[in-house]
């Protein structure tokens, strides 16, 4: 776990989350545009690990190779090892506490950013927050309610982490986190029902991303509409770095806190 420097202890707190084959060093050193001076004075980031040690992605290696160990969230890889859905849901979201109370700051938890399988991460808590409404989310905890989320090339379906079964029967559209992310074809037809979150979404793709169709289902088919932002940029999957559109995803996310109340 990886966060902001101590100057931002009082800040409101955002959870970050990288994509698969990474880990928390690899996606703060990417990250490194969007905590300029213009956003740290408004937020204390903190970056999670995921609790699979895996490979690391391709994509990372020639820059990154030697920020060993790298982790997943979910599997995506048939040798990926297998484990239960509940299992999987206990020991994510286990690691999430752990950073929270690792973390030094003692401002409001107050949204969820991720990358690639990190955003789909960041998408299943809002969905599973507003599920659980008052009981709040397992072994996080009803102290801790996140107002908005920053999707960047996050890929549809929404995952149910549920490891306690209070949520009852998994929704239609909703997949459950012992499967490979990639087998799931049930798409909604809209952006009604029990597979929606509602809360404001930050939505950020490159027009380049091989991935795009499923981040664009995560953004129509997921997402209430009228509650979400899209930025879309010239690029692959990856992070943009080019100042001017860093300068604009962060416009984007002072907005949103600024409508919910959080700045």
């Amino acid at each position: 776990m990886t966060h902001s420097p101590t100057a931002t202890l009082n800040l409101p707190r955002i959870l970050c989350f990288h994509g698969g084959g990474t880990n928390s060093d690899v996606f703060r050193a990417q990250m490194r545009g969007f905590m300029s001076r213009t956003i740290i004075p408004h937020f204390r980031f903190v970056f999670v690990n995921g609790p699979y040690e895996c490979p690391p992605h391709p994509a990372i290696i020639q820059v990154y190779g030697e920020y060993a160990p790298f982790y997943r969230w979910l599997r995506w890889k048939e040798e990926h090892d297998e484990v239960d859905t509940r299992t999987c849901s206990a020991q994510i979201l286990t690691h999430i506490r752990r950073a929270m109370d690792d973390d030094e700051g003692d401002g409001d938890w107050v949204g969820v950013l991720g990358f690639s399988q990190g955003a789909k991460i960041a998408a299943s808590l809002l969905w599973l927050q507003e599920r659980r409404g008052s009981s709040g989310i397992p072994f996080v905890g009803r102290e801790v309610r996140f107002r908005f989320g920053v999707l960047m090339a996050g890929s549809a379906p929404i995952v149910m982490l549920d490891p306690t079964g209070e949520c009852g029967n998994v929704p239609r559209y909703i997949e459950t986190a012992d499967n490979l992310a990639l087998n799931f074809t049930d798409w909604p037809d809209d952006n009604v029902g029990e597979h929606v979150v509602t809360l404001p979404t930050l939505h950020v793709h490159g027009l380049l991303d091989e991935g795009i169709e499923r981040h664009r289902k995560l953004l129509k088919l997921y997402c209430k509409e009228g509650t979400t932002k899209l930025f879309e940029w010239m690029g692959d999957h990856r992070l943009p770095i080019k100042s001017t559109d860093v300068a604009m995803i962060m416009n984007k996310i002072l907005e949103m806190a600024q409508d919910m109340g959080v700045l």
